[in-house]
């Protein structure tokens, strides 16, 4: 039942959409909560997609060659988990766990099920996602399509635009999109209400092969997704006209019913009225069982994801000498370039800063692996979260300022558990005359708050190029390089070892009176600081905080109890959410006093030595508060 419509395929796949109202009505109103309405708009594209077109295994849903389906109007789940249901993967009392707690089956999308590609809801996130996907199959030349389904009130997010623009430039063919236009948000009518022709112009001018269908007409929804997969060097999107709850009269194209479940006694009555409605669709009785169809036998072959790279070996080795001077953004462009070098799984992104970020190493040496993404960060973290889900490993770099845009994504692929890499470079007040609007002051604390993330941080050449590696190898979260613009001595010998939770005590005596915990540029200065201090017959301890999440607590509280039971944290970042408060809240049980040096104002423009003397965080400062 695939490849051609007749009588029987038709009632066939009516009767799967109808099936899948009745699932999603029945575990909403169970669980008491849930968007049935949403479910019901959606559930004709999702029976023609599920039921003829989809090649899946459903034994290995990491099977390289399945269609992939990304869900982006999130808050319709149920209807997907429905479709699993119809199609023998999961049983009826699973899709009836909805929501519980110890159910996988959560109230919007995550790989807690494994057949979930992304965690998605957080709306306007899921056509990058897609992408992400559609172009790992032109890399690895896999012939699956990507699926993606979006809601016609999401589309007003600007990263929906972003998406669309980097696929046509990418040509992928290979993406098929929906929207759902059911005309009604959750508290009004979408921007452009029902205008299908008003959205399909405009993704048409984006450079989408654009389609026009009724929603709930399988005939039409066949015919458009035919014509999309003979589309070449375009992807489609396909524009339904739909109705919310549609199937059940009392509700259906109604404001004010969406995220509001039924009724135990109304849901059954409601049904058997749609029962009714749609007889001939209840009756029908296939002639044979549908399984989806696995996908034709991979040619892609397994990359390992390990990443094993050798400063000692790098044939720019000589630019980390101890003599030499290397910007920590520059020393991420000779890992990255290692990197691909050593991995051909690894793939780098940027957001035309290439050339600053210094991944331009990497998009030289192998630019079949670099996605430039262009001034839209919010779709590069989507499409790196897509490609990360299909087993690349993703490695994404522009300024750390830019990347606060793209917080709601980051934070989603940290929900999905995807092992991002993420390098943001041009950090704190460091980076001089450019001003305020481009330093990097919050990122710290912004990735901090994500479970499992890692935030390293390093402070020369060495340092930066064994964090890369790290990073890379780092796959139970998000993970995240920070990286200054100017050039820094060096203070590691090419051999030094570093890991993800570690620290190094750089300068110690048995007389210190202060513990001075520093990273990045401020490390420098504090080792200034050190200097003059020592002239003067005051001794301090130096830590070098290059892994801030997770930190070396212990380290940390027994070199301070050494000097003096006092710490004084210098950071290139707001105090607020910075390497102070995480120190301070790993000595919070103990009598180690804690004092905090990082902006705690706006910056302006100035050289760097200016700004961070304003700052409070230059040699100078460091001293002057340490003599207090």
């Amino acid at each position: 039942m695939k490849n051609t419509l007749n009588k029987e395929k038709v009632q066939f796949l009516k009767h799967q959409a109808l099936n899948l109202r009745v699932d999603s009505i029945r575990a909403t109103t169970k669980s008491r909560s849930g968007h049935p309405t949403s479910c019901m708009s959606a559930a004709d594209i999702v029976s023609v997609i599920f039921f003829n077109f989809l090649r899946y295994d459903t034994k290995n849903p990491s099977n390289p060659a399945n269609d992939r389906f990304i869900l982006s109007k999130g808050h319709a789940i149920p209807v997907v988990y429905a479709a699993w249901k119809n199609a023998g993967v999961i049983t009826n009392e699973q899709m009836m766990s909805l929501r519980e707690f110890n159910s996988v089956f959560e109230g919007h999308p995550t790989p807690r099920f494994a057949f979930n590609e992304a965690a998605t809801g957080s709306l306007g996130q899921g056509l990058s996602i897609g992408l992400g996907m559609a172009l790992n199959a032109k890399l690895d030349k896999l012939d699956y399509k990507t699926y993606v389904l979006l809601g016609d009130g999401e589309i007003a997010e600007g990263s929906v635009w972003e998406a669309a623009e980097l696929a046509a430039y990418n040509k992928a063919d290979n993406l098929i999109g929906f929207v759902d236009c059911n005309g009604l948000g959750q508290s009004g009518q979408t921007m452009l209400d029902q205008d299908i022709k008003k959205i399909a112009a405009k993704f048409k001018a984006f450079g989408w092969n654009s389609l026009t269908v009724n929603g709930h007409d399988v005939k039409q929804i066949f015919n458009a997704i035919q014509k999309a997969h003979k589309s070449k060097n375009k992807p489609t999107m396909i524009i339904a006209k739909t109705q919310k709850g549609y199937g059940i009269t009392d509700i259906e194209g109604k404001q004010s019913w969406h995220g509001k479940p039924l009724s135990a006694d109304e849901s059954e009555k409601l049904i058997q009225k749609m029962l009714v409605r749609f007889k001939k669709d209840v009756g029908f009785k296939s002639k044979t069982k549908y399984i989806i169809p696995a996908p034709d036998k991979s040619k892609a072959q397994v990359v390992q994801a390990h990443v094993s790279i050798d400063l000692a070996k790098d044939p720019n080795k000589a630019l980390f000498a101890d003599d030499k001077k290397l910007s920590t953004r520059k020393a991420y462009g000779y890992a990255l370039a290692a990197i691909g070098k050593s991995c051909k799984n690894a793939i780098a992104l940027d957001g035309d800063v290439k050339n600053s970020t210094f991944s331009d190493m990497f998009a030289k040496d192998y630019p079949e692996r670099f996605i430039e993404c262009f001034i839209a960060e919010q779709n590069m973290i989507g499409v790196a979260t897509g490609l990360q889900a299909r087993g690349k490993i993703a490695l994404v770099s522009t300024f750390g300022a830019f990347l606060t845009r793209a917080f709601d994504q980051i934070r989603m692929a940290g929900v999905g558990k995807h092992a991002l890499r993420l390098c943001g470079s041009h950090c704190g007040v460091s980076i001089g005359q450019d001003g305020p609007s481009q330093m990097a002051l919050e990122d710290i604390a912004m990735i901090s708050t994500i479970p499992d993330s890692v935030i390293l941080y390093p402070s020369d050449g060495v340092s930066a190029y064994k964090l890369i590696e790290l990073s890379a190898n780092y796959n139970k979260g998000i993970s995240y390089v920070r990286t200054t613009r100017a050039d820094t001595p060096m203070l590691y010998d090419i051999n030094e070892k570093f890991a993800i939770g570690g620290c190094k005590v750089l300068r110690q005596s048995q007389k210190d009176r202060c513990c001075i915990v520093a990273a990045g540029i401020t490390l420098h200065e504090a080792l200034k600081a050190y200097e003059i201090l020592k002239k003067e017959g005051f001794l301090v301890s130096v830590i070098d905080l290059y892994s801030i999440k997770p930190l070396d607590a212990q380290t940390i509280l027994k070199t301070a109890k050494k000097s003096d039971n006092r710490v004084i944290t210098v950071e290139d970042h707001y105090i607020n959410g910075g390497i102070g408060s995480m120190i301070a809240s790993s000595l919070i049980n103990s009598d180690v006093r804690v004092q905090m040096l990082g902006l705690d104002h706006i910056s302006r423009s100035g050289s760097p030595q200016e700004l961070l003397s304003d700052a409070g965080i230059d040699a100078a400062s460091i001293v002057k508060v340490i003599k207090l």
